[in-house]
Order: structure tokens, then C-alpha cells, then sequence
């Protein structure tokens, strides 16, 4: 997220912000038909029609599943090699390939105009929901009105509810009937409602966007998206290596500050024998250590970041794309032994104590441990790869 560089710019926006939680918190909570009020004061101001309003929150109740899903949210504890194998699977690959070529006209217009391949849209597409198979079963609706009504994030949800209304108002989605997951996302490639306003296209030609039932409608939208959050057209975004073994481990991990040329001239070499881009700036990321998997990440990876911020989905999600558009399947190596989830706790708790920022002590391997990781491996004279082992833990 961006960051002041003053402190005069951090306060005000502090100010802001505390503002503008504490608007939105007096909207949230208490009588229900008094929240429905002010919804639908705010959806009118913003200019939606009257029956939008009332078509959209006609019905509408709060959702205790969804509440139990927002406070107890699943996360990835498990390791790349695990995740990946599970997820860029040979069905899903076959499939995949298969959906590119029957809707290549679609995905070549995804490319044209917004610069996106058709394997980064389609691996997305997998992964969120098997091809559309599996889009959630949550009425949108009441999902957005639950986690609006909510005081946990409504700043978050709110704007979203408002998003519906607009769909509503354009006849896109039947607030009644459609269902989708726990926190609002719709469609085959699960997107929230103001981006599918904001991005959203009729790719069938039928007047409306329907992301959810129609597939040109999701892919195109999915690429318009993409192209949003910054993805560089004709650049690369992940490419597997093969790393020497005296490789700088320190240097690896994001922001490494070199490029794709500085890491070639220290002896990586990329699988597919690719080095055009050697002027891109390039990270190493080793998803299990040194010895197990090693991608290069390119500037377009931030996307895969933006989308969803754990790194075994991203870095998965990236790697199923190249899957798609022809790539090997990754060199397993023959990675460390690992902590298990109680082990990184303890690991995590040390490296707390040690006075690095590791966030919840949730045995969690993110980017905050990572860090700790790398520089207490690189402080102990051991390869700072930022993979946690037990001699790491023993050290500690």
C-alpha cells in the first residue's frame, strides 16, 4: 500500500482515515431498518433510480454464515510444492487448454486490446473457480448487506452494496437469485461488484454484463482488470531459473533492486533459456529454500500481488499461467525439511523477540517472516534464503 513520505503528509492522512472509519462505523450496526435507511439515502444521492434500490434490498436479511466465515477466514499453511501440485493439476491443464481454444477468439481479443495472454486470464479462471464451475452459493446480497451492516470492515463492503444497486440498475444480476462467495465476489474469475462496474464488459453482445453465466463476458472483463492493476503488455511474469550454489541468498526475495541481466551474470539460468528481458527489473523467489523450486519474477508479478496477497497462491497462479502457454512443469529439487505449524509459532515468537516485525503469530510464513528470516539466516552466517528449518530454529 502506498506510504507518506512526511510526517505532516502521515498525520493528515491519519486524520483522514480516522474520519472517515468513524463515518462509516455510525452507519453500521444497530436496527437494521434504520441501516436500510441510510443505504438507500446514500444509493439515491448517488444517483441510483428508485426501483434499483428497492429491488436490490427487497428481502434482504443478514447472513450469520457469512459472519462466521468473515471471523474465521481459511489460510495457505501449506507449502508450495503441496498448493501448486494440488491446484495446476493435469485435468486442470487439459481443461485449460481446452477453454483457451474454444474461446480463442475471445482471449485473442483479450490480448489485442488490453495487452493480457490468454493463459494468465485462464490460470486465474481455474483457480477461482474451476472454469466457473464452482462460484460459491451465497446469495450476493445478503453477503454484502452482512458485511456492511457489520462494524468489523464496513468501509470495505459498503461501497460495494452500492456497486450491486448499480448492476441492479443496469439489469446485469437479480439480487434475489445470485449467489456467489462469502465476501460478494461474482463470476467465474470472482470479482467484487465495483470492479465489475468499473471494468466490466459485454463480451457476447447481448446488452449486459454477466460475468457470472456468460464466459466472453468473464474473460474480458478478467483482462480489462488486469490490464488495471498494471500488468505490462508483451513483458514477462514469472520464469523458472536453476540457481548456482553460490548464488548471494541475501539478494533473493522481492525489491532485490537487480535485474534479470544482474542475476544472469551471477550464474542463474532461466529453464526456457530465455534472457530477452534481461533489462526488466527481476526477483528471485524461492517458494521452499534454496534447493527447492526457483522462479525469476518480473515487474508484471505485481499483479498476481494485487489480485491475492498470499505468496503460495500467487506465485502458484503465475506458475500455472506459463503451464498454459507451453512451459515445463517446475524442477522439485529436494527442499529442506520445513517447520511444522507449531514449530513457525515458536520461530515466529523468537524472531518477535529478536524485535522484528513478523505481524500475528500465526505460523504463517508472509513476507514479514520472510524478511526476519533472511537476516537472522544471513546474522548466523547461514544461506539467507528466508526458508525456515529446524537448524534455523535450533540456532535461534
Amino acid at each position: 500500500m502506498p506510504r507518506a513520505h512526511r510526517l505532516t503528509i502521515a498525520a493528515a492522512l491519519a486524520a483522514f482515515l480516522s474520519s472517515t472509519v468513524a463515518a462509516s462505523a455510525a452507519e453500521c450496526g444497530g436496527d437494521l431498518a434504520t441501516f436500510f435507511a441510510g443505504v438507500k439515502a446514500e444509493a439515491a444521492a448517488s444517483g441510483a433510480s428508485a426501483s434499483a434500490i428497492d429491488a436490490t434490498l427487497a428481502g434482504a436479511q443478514i447472513d450469520q454464515k457469512v459472519l462466521g466465515r468473515d471471523r474465521a477466514q481459511g489460510v495457505f499453511k501449506q507449502t508450495f510444492q503441496e498448493f501448486s501440485k494440488r491446484t495446476v493439476s493435469q485435468a486442470r491443464l487439459d481443461i485449460g487448454r481446452q477453454k483457451m481454444k474454444q474461446y480463442a477468439e475471445v482471449f485473442g481479443r483479450a490480448e489485442s486490446e488490453f495487452g493480457v495472454p490468454a493463459g494468465v486470464i485462464a490460470a486465474f479462471w481455474a483457480m477461482e473457480t474451476d472454469f466457473g464451475a464452482v462460484q460459491g452459493d451465497f446469495n450476493t446480497r445478503n453477503a454484502l448487506v452482512t458485511l456492511s451492516h457489520d462494524c468489523r470492515r464496513p468501509e470495505l463492503f459498503r461501497p460495494q452494496l452500492m456497486a450491486l444497486i448499480t448492476m441492479v440498475e443496469h439489469g446485469d444480476v437479480d439480487p434475489a437469485s445470485n449467489t456467489g462467495a462469502w465476501a460478494g465476489e461474482i463470476g467465474q474469475v470472482q470479482m467484487l461488484p465495483k470492479d465489475i462496474v468499473a471494468f466490466g464488459i459485454d463480451g457476447d453482445g447481448d446488452g449486459h454484463v454477466n460475468v457470472k453465466k456468460s464466459s466472453p463476458d468473464a474473460i474480458l472483463t478478467a483482462a480489462k482488470f488486469i490490464e488495471h492493476l498494471g500488468f505490462t503488455r508483451g513483458e514477462p511474469w514469472i520464469q523458472e531459473i536453476t540457481v548456482p550454489d553460490n548464488l548471494p541468498w541475501e539478494k533473493t526475495g522481492f525489491d532485490s533492486g537487480l535485474t534479470a541481466a544482474d542475476w544472469f551474470a551471477l550464474g542463474v539460468t532461466p529453464r526456457d533459456g530465455n534472457t530477452r528481458f534481461g533489462a526488466l527489473h527481476a526477483s528471485i523467489v524461492l517458494p521452499q529454500g534454496r534447493k527447492g523450486p526457483a522462479f525469476l519474477t518480473y515487474p508484471n508479478f505485481g499483479i498476481y500481488l494485487e489480485w491475492n496477497q498470499s505468496f503460495i497462491y500467487t506465485t502458484s497462479a503465475a506458475y500455472f499461467a506459463t503451464r498454459l502457454m507451453g512451459a515445463e512443469p517446475y524442477l522439485k529439487g529436494n527442499p529442506e525439511q520445513g517447520l511444522s505449524d507449531e514449530e513457525m509459532k515458536a520461530l515466529q515468537t523468537k524472531l518477535q523477540g529478536l524485535g522484528y516485525d513478523v505481524g500475528k503469530i500465526d505460523g504463517i510464513l508472509g513476507a514479514g517472516t520472510r524478511t526476519a528470516i533472511q537476516k537472522e539466516q544471513q546474522r548466523l552466517g547461514i544461506p539467507a534464503d528466508g526458508w525456515p528449518t529446524p537448524a534455523l530454529l535450533s540456532a535461534l
